[in-house]
């Protein structure tokens, strides 16, 4: 057993084609926000993906939220965050479309529980691109509870993003943990792997796997999430 447990989301903990659960996004995003921000739902789009390249490359002087609607508002021109709340009612509602694009694996929540019941530290360590709300949603579709979690990085507490190291040294300082007795699970080879730069273990979770880069990752352990019960339980 590691004391501690990072927890990847999307295509971990909950499996999804991320181009599928991208579509459902911005096409349910852009139905409810475009008519009432007064802009073409591609321009809508654009800001959005203006907002997430600005925190993917964050240096933690400000905290990804503040970083995500100043570059937003800065590609359609428009003061996105006089609209806050018409967002939030967008990730309490119509965000739910999205889940149709989304899976549930019982190795997650198997997994949660064996590790509670044993004394681990849970944390959930998805890329923070997303509000609470809406990483708290999507937790719940995977079939676990934020609950179970000690922290879990959201773009209100967040100034990087993965693949930076700084994301996960970050943790550390807030967790107060040590990589040499945690372990990273997670399906991407690039914003995942890279942990053990820093002395974590890691766990590639091939169900949903993206690797960029056709990297070789024979060297780190690898499998199915029920193979990561496996490994877990054994």
């Amino acid at each position: 057993m590691y004391k501690n447990y990072l927890f990847d989301l999307d295509g971990t903990l909950l499996p999804m084609d991320m181009q599928n659960f991208t579509e459902h996004y911005f096409k349910s995003l852009c139905k409810k926000a475009s008519p009432a921000i007064g802009i073409e739902p591609q321009v809508l789009i654009n800001s959005v993906l203006g907002g997430l390249k600005a925190m993917s490359t964050n240096d933690g002087v400000e905290n990804n939220h503040d970083v995500f609607w100043k570059a937003a508002s800065s590609v359609c021109g428009k003061d996105l965050t006089q609209y806050s709340e018409l967002f939030d009612d967008y990730y309490k509602n119509e965000f739910e479309y999205a889940k149709r694009a989304t899976q549930v694996t019982p190795y997650a929540k198997k997994s949660i529980d064996y590790i509670k019941q044993h004394g681990g530290r849970l944390i959930a360590a998805t890329n923070p691109i997303f509000p609470k709300v809406a990483t708290y949603k999507r937790l719940e579709w995977a079939g676990v509870s934020p609950d179970d979690f000690e922290y879990i990085t959201v773009y209100e507490n967040s100034g990087f993003c993965k693949p930076n190291l700084k994301y996960f040294e970050n943790i550390c300082e807030k967790c107060k943990i040590s990589p040499n007795d945690s372990i990273m699970v997670g399906n991407d080879v690039d914003e995942d792997l890279c942990a053990a730069k820093l002395g974590f273990d890691t766990y590639l979770v091939t169900d949903c796997i993206i690797n960029r880069n056709d990297r070789d990752y024979s060297k780190f352990k690898h499998g199915s999430f029920e193979n990561f019960y496996d490994f877990l339980t054994k």
